[in-house]
């Protein structure tokens, strides 16, 4: 079962509702919004912001607004609108009546990027755990011209089920399936994650917002070839390898989604195995856009979503990524009063002052130990 109704490369149409909640913060919403529906290959015909002061019950933006959105979709002939918020089940398919095409709102966006994304056994899952969550909060009774099906014991049968309850009946029983399966790849996971413990093998765990340049780094600094590209969620299987620090012998850094505003509920929770990886980390890495003008929200955002994992307890060191954007900045570390690094500027892309970060690494970690490094494979790709 799939919730996805985006077409690729087809006709699309951004609505961004303006609350006075995010009136102040409404250009960077909708430049996220627009990288969103381009990473989902949607060709985007126009974007129109409504002011609401309070969101309608049953539009969401107010009917005379989806009256104006009506004459856009029928003009240019639109085939989806996105909605940068999440809908009701009423108000998208009361919007779908008038609109004559696909509405799509903010959770089922990035519930298609992830599911164009996801690579491997795991990653399918818990974007399929996802989706699942989400169709449950979106079956409404839409059923009505449809007859309860026969049931009872006897000739003419009792009541059955309605369609609805079989839809929700479908989707309970894939969940469970989904979560066995899931449980199982959490149970390999900490099977790894004792190995490690028992070598006294650190983790670090590379964590920031989507696009600030994770996968670039975790590259340079295990000599891996991690997809990148300039696009939101364009890498979203975690990815675990050995490497080795002179001086200070071998740990294990670990490579995880990409964080956004918003991010779904119901992805949180699909992903909390993965996000594990991040909760026992011995450090964090929190990659941060040097050069975005959102780069304090963004950090913020970043902070939320390790406070709703549990995280927000495991120590970070700030990276300030993408320095080659920033001529006049030079790489360095920052220290607290004790002299304890606390921040490091670099570029993952060229490679300058990642030679600060490994020393950062060094006086951050635990001191090397003589414990055998043979228990684990060099690659730890998860599957």
């Amino acid at each position: 079962m799939t919730v996805l109704t985006l077409a690729k490369a087809a006709k699309t149409l951004l609505v961004q509702p303006v609350l006075p909640s995010t009136n102040s913060k409404v250009v960077e919403h909708l430049a996220e919004f627009v990288e969103l529906a381009k990473a989902a290959s949607a060709v985007i015909v126009e974007t129109l912001q409504v002011n609401r002061q309070t969101p309608d019950a049953k539009y969401f933006i107010g009917s005379g607004k989806v009256e104006e959105l009506a004459q856009l979709v029928k003009q240019r002939q639109v085939k989806q609108v996105l909605f940068n918020c999440r809908l009701s089940p009423s108000q998208k398919r009361n919007l779908g009546k008038l609109l004559q095409c696909a509405v799509i709102d903010r959770t089922e966006l990035i519930l298609h990027i992830f599911a164009l994304r996801a690579r491997t056994f795991e990653g399918k899952l818990q974007v399929e755990l996802a989706q699942l969550q989400y169709a449950a909060t979106q079956l409404v009774r839409g059923w009505t011209h449809l007859e309860r099906q026969k049931g009872g014991i006897g000739l003419r049968g009792g009541p059955g089920e309605t369609q609805l309850e079989v839809d929700k009946r479908l989707i309970r029983n894939r969940i469970k399936n989904v979560r066995a399966r899931l449980d199982k790849v959490q149970q390999q996971r900490e099977l790894g994650r004792r190995a490690r413990q028992r070598s006294q093998t650190p983790t670090v765990s590379l964590v920031g917002y989507t696009n600030a340049g994770k996968s670039t780094l975790f590259n340079r600094l295990a000599r891996a070839d991690v997809y990148v590209a300039d696009q939101l969620f364009a890498t979203l299987d975690p990815t675990l390898r050995r490497i080795h620090l002179p001086a200070r012998g071998t740990l294990i850094l670990a490579d995880t989604v990409g964080f956004i505003r918003d991010l779904p509920h119901d992805l949180v929770n699909a992903f909390h195995a993965t996000l594990e990886e991040t909760l026992q980390a011995d450090l964090l890495l929190h990659v941060i856009d040097t050069h975005s003008a959102s780069r304090e929200q963004y950090q913020a955002d970043v902070q939320h979503v390790l406070q709703q994992i549990g995280a927000d307890q495991v120590p970070q060191l700030l990276v300030f990524n993408k320095l080659d954007l920033l001529p006049e900045q030079k790489p360095r570390i920052g220290r607290d009063d004790q002299g304890k690094p606390i921040h490091v500027w670099l570029s993952a892309s060229t490679g300058a002052g990642i030679d600060l970060l490994q020393q950062a690494l060094l006086e951050l970690l635990p001191a090397p130990t003589t414990a055998a490094d043979g228990e684990e494979s060099d690659d730890e790709d998860s599957a």
